[in-house]
């Protein structure tokens, strides 16, 4: 297996050079459960378990191998397994907050390009859930693709268009149809040779189905949506990456019935730039765009420049982003407490949250 076609490059090559002083071998992170992973090196395929050091230096779950991750692998004598000895950094991340547990989250894939966010082009189409997913590509640090599926029941496909691109700015938006094949070639060219995608969208809208139909054939199950709401079904149950004939690199994940945003950096603004330019013309630097005096973006709802829908759903999820912040960091207090009394000083290093599946 040549490395290359997994995604791997002179970046990956410095940042692994220390592994390799040690006699370690890379490999990617291809699926995961509870205690094993498969790996792919040069040598192909292998079953893998983490070391016990590894796991004792842990700061949270979220340093633990997930799919798309670059690891540092030993091969042991005397069996066909192999350890994981090494998470390399990641370069981007998809990430979400479990829901019901205020202070845990969880990495749904590693290292991602592209993250193709898929909606279906029926009643189910809600431009806020599309914004909601851009914060969350944008805070892990991929570029989003908006996919709009299922052209061939919808009558018109262009108003539609026209809506979803309000919403997603300078980011490519494709009406696609894995039924008619439509715009499967535009789709196929966004993931060419070493470049890892992921599908992300509820359940229902046709991430395997177009997963199947980008890769040629029947690979992932799938099941039709409920005639009576039109919501869909789980049929993808876990994380794989899928290495694609033409060369790219795939990684289709359940279906987010909900997802709670989990990083608080500059992904709002990068999902609503036209809010915040406008916020660069707001009297106050730190305008909340409440009820503040000169407030430009309160001015620009006002005389119908930018809808109200819009800015409402930016309000609502800088809420969120702060409470994020706040559970963090009180996470993070608790764990360095705990960890002291327990008189185990590397937890101290990091304080990321834990996370659970």
């Amino acid at each position: 297996m040549d490395l290359v076609t997994l995604g791997w490059s002179p970046y990956w090559q410095q940042l692994f050079l220390p592994h390799e002083q040690h006699g370690l071998a890379p490999a990617r992170v291809v699926t995961e459960d509870k205690h094993y992973y498969t790996v792919v090196s040069e040598q192909g395929p292998h079953l893998a378990q983490i070391v016990g050091r590894l796991l004792h230096l842990r700061a949270g779950n979220a340093q633990l191998p997930k799919v798309g991750d670059w690891v540092a692998i030993r091969r042991p004598r005397n069996t066909d397994r192999v350890s994981i000895e090494a998470v390399l950094p990641r370069r981007s991340t998809i990430d979400r907050k479990i829901a019901g547990r205020a202070g845990a989250g969880q990495v749904l894939a590693a290292n991602i390009d592209v993250a193709l966010i898929v909606q279906a082009l029926d009643e189910t189409l809600n431009l806020r859930r599309i914004e909601r997913f851009l914060v969350m590509v944008h805070e892990g640090g991929s570029r989003p693709v908006v996919l709009l599926n299922k052209t061939d029941l919808c009558d018109d496909v262009e108003a539609r268009m026209t809506e979803v691109q309000a919403v997603a700015g300078d980011h490519l938006v494709l009406a696609v149809s894995a039924r008619t094949g439509r715009a499967l070639p535009r789709l196929r060219e966004l993931m060419v040779p070493g470049t890892t995608a992921v599908v992300l969208g509820t359940s229902g809208v046709g991430k395997s189905t177009l997963i199947n139909r980008v890769y040629g054939e029947r690979i992932q199950p799938t099941l039709p949506v409920r005639d009576c709401d039109s919501k869909g079904r789980h049929t993808t149950t876990a994380r794989e990456l899928i290495l694609l004939p033409q060369g790219g690199l795939i990684i289709d994940t359940p279906g987010l019935r909900e997802f709670h945003l989990w990083t608080a950096g500059e992904g709002l603004d990068d999902a609503f730039p036209d809010v915040a330019t406008l916020a660069g013309g707001c009297r106050f630097r730190d305008c909340a765009h409440e009820s503040e005096a000169g407030c430009a973006v309160r001015q620009a709802v006002a005389d119908g420049s930018l809808p109200s829908p819009r800015l409402e759903s930016y309000l609502k999820l800088q809420r969120e982003l702060d409470g994020v912040a706040d559970r963090r960091q009180q996470h993070a207090w608790a764990v360095n407490r705990r960890k002291v009394r327990g008189g185990t000083r590397a937890y101290l290093l990091d304080s990321t949250p834990d996370d659970e599946e």
